[in-house]
């Protein structure tokens, strides 16, 4: 029977990483817990996924031991906001390919709505690697046979997983090679706004995901002034996406 007085959200805790299973969080647990993800969001979009946990806790005006409670090591608060971030990236792809008839339209929709939101200052390393990887081996392997997959590596370390290309399989998955950040549906369905508009004739044939994803990441700077930050992702942007389009033969 609970304390009484005590309240308690229907917020789950976040997985361990390790399986464990996830168990309510009292009402002020579960606010400090949203304090971290959004000063996780803020530090490592100013300064990238380097920055320390310290910066993390001080942002969120809590003390590290907190933070660590809640994510037990840098790594699974990383992984956790590289997969929210990556999510809202399809989503916003998807809802570009949706309603947007024209192939450009929904490319330059997609573009400008990921840029706007930020989302490239945490768009995470893998998903940059993997558009690279793909289009290295992109004439070896049929399209449609195509589909990247992540391998963790057998070691310790905390090192970064790397992802490579694999001939589809209809059998599922196996857990090791799954994508635990959400890279692969993010390059699915940007390679469809890709696809399209190349098709269309109104994207230069050698632009790529990975040159995509790169304008996403590059076109979104972190600056102190929110007005300023906006006006120069929005010039820089416009430079980038006529740089993407194609151009009638002379």
């Amino acid at each position: 029977m609970p304390i009484q007085g005590t309240h308690w959200s229907t917020a789950v805790a976040p997985s361990d990483g390790n399986g464990g299973r996830s168990t309510p969080l009292r009402v002020d647990a579960q606010r400090n817990l949203e304090h971290v993800l959004r000063a996780a969001r803020e530090v490592f979009g100013e300064l990238g996924y380097g920055a320390p946990m310290e910066d993390v806790a001080r942002r969120a005006r809590v003390g590290v031991g907190t933070v660590y409670r809640r994510f037990p090591s840098k790594d699974v608060l990383v992984r956790r906001i590289a997969e929210e971030e990556t999510a809202r990236l399809t989503e916003q792809a998807r809802t570009a390919l949706g309603q947007e008839d024209e192939p450009w339209s929904a490319l330059s929709r997609f573009l400008r709505t990921s840029v706007a939101s930020g989302a490239g200052r945490l768009l995470p390393p893998q998903v940059l690697r993997v558009g690279v990887e793909v289009e290295a081996v992109e004439s070896a392997v049929p399209p449609q046979a195509r589909v990247p997959q992540q391998r963790q590596p057998g070691g310790s370390g905390g090192q970064l997983h790397e992802l490579r290309l694999v001939e589809h399989r209809p059998a599922p998955v196996p857990a090791e090679e799954r994508d635990g950040s959400g890279a692969a549906a993010l390059l699915e369905v940007v390679g469809r706004l890709v696809d399209r508009a190349r098709s269309a004739g109104e994207l230069r044939p050698d632009v790529t995901v990975a040159d995509v994803l790169l304008v996403i990441a590059t076109a979104a700077p972190s600056l102190p002034d929110a007005a300023q930050q906006a006006a120069a992702s929005s010039r820089l942007l416009d430079i980038l996406l006529e740089g993407l389009r194609s151009r009638p033969a002379a």
